[in-house]
């Protein structure tokens, strides 16, 4: 009888434990299928980080800036108010009404590639009182002044611009500096007035200004596909800022920076420009097509001006919706159904041995 009592007793002890295993692969299970669904906002370790076997110095701009403006083979041009010193490229100084920019000379045949920018923007304005931003380009001409941020309006190509003032005063639901993008074909216009809403693809605030240390920003073009990143706390690490899908470009543009004062000012100064090529394999029709002969676009299920931001002014380029919500639920589900098959085989085995002591 006390043997019978003690088999019971280790029986039900084992049933707790093999009870406790099986809850606890459940939950894992259950994380597992949820985690896998869910949207990952986190940079993704195939980012370049700064290999020099991909860097192409042809289009790089790297102290002490050889090649530039006045060797006897330039590799990069400058002009306006720009300033070439041993440490930095200084496009505007911190004055009222300047304007500046420098391009490379050479043609980028590159289908995959990414930009690196190491930059710096700083004055004496205080808060809100400092202007206007910088604009880093991959657009067909270059050394065209002009209105946004210092080149011309109608480019063709694209535009990263790190815009430091608000101009548009009912836009309260972003900070500045605000970082944002334009593809554009000739025909579209930035509107300063609304802080080029009207044309954005994506963007995030970003605290660059007046900060002790260098900034950093990241822009990558790979089938299709265009990310900025952003390292402005010196932590070594790319931060995403937008991610967008559908963009042509095409190959043979040319990068640049530049930059433009107002009625209020900033130094604003490019420090690197490396451009990298991403090694990425494409199919056998796109290698055969002309690359040249893209015209600059972007497929979008909605109008650009359209664009959600959310209170700290960072654009949500992919909101929770439609087949995304569907795919979450579909792994919840999953990981229900996982929960309850293994609980019933739990359950009948549990009947079966119970069975053997009465």
């Amino acid at each position: 009888m006390a043997f019978e009592k003690r088999q019971i007793a280790v029986m039900s002890g084992l049933r707790g434990v093999r009870s406790w295993k099986t809850e606890t692969l459940c939950r894992f299970l259950s994380l597992f299928l949820l985690l896998e669904c869910l949207p990952v906002s986190l940079v993704q370790a195939d980012i370049t980080d700064g290999n020099t076997e991909h860097l192409k110095r042809e289009h790089s701009l790297i102290k002490p800036y050889q090649g530039v403006g006045t060797s006897s083979a330039p590799l990069w041009d400058f002009g306006g108010s720009t300033l070439l010193t041993s440490q930095y490229v200084r496009l505007t100084p911190d004055e009222r009404s300047k304007q500046g920019s420098i391009w490379n000379r050479v043609p980028c045949f590159l289908k995959d590639w990414e930009l690196h920018v190491q930059f710096k923007i700083h004055g004496s304005g205080r808060k809100n009182l400092h202007g206007d931003g910088i604009g880093i380009w991959y657009t067909k001409e270059k050394l065209q002044p002009g209105s946004v941020f210092g080149s011309q309006e109608h480019f063709v190509g694209l535009g990263i611009f790190v815009d430091t003032f608000r101009n548009e005063l009912q836009g309260m639901d972003r900070s500045f500096p605000y970082i944002s993008a334009m593809i554009n074909n000739g025909s579209l216009v930035y509107d300063h007035g609304k802080d080029g809403r009207p044309t954005e693809l994506g963007g995030c605030s970003a605290e660059v200004r007046n900060k002790d240390h260098d900034t950093y920003l990241a822009v990558r073009y790979s089938k299709g596909r265009l990310t900025v990143m952003i390292d402005v706390e010196d932590l070594n690490e790319w931060k995403e800022c937008f991610d967008v899908s559908g963009v042509r470009l095409p190959t043979g543009y040319l990068f640049g920076a530049s930059a433009a004062t107002g009625d209020l000012a900033d130094n604003h100064d490019i420090l690197s420009m490396k451009v990298y090529q991403l090694m990425v394999e494409h199919t056998p029709e796109e290698d055969s097509m002309d690359w040249t002969k893209i015209e600059p676009s972007v497929s979008l299920l909605k109008s650009p001006k359209d664009n959600i931001d959310d209170p700290t002014g960072n654009f949500r380029s992919a909101p929770l919706t439609g087949w995304k919500v569907f795919l979450l639920l579909l792994c919840a589900l999953l990981g229900i159904i996982v929960c309850a098959v293994v609980g019933a085989v739990v359950f009948q085995k549990r009947q079966e041995r119970n069975k053997r002591f009465y």
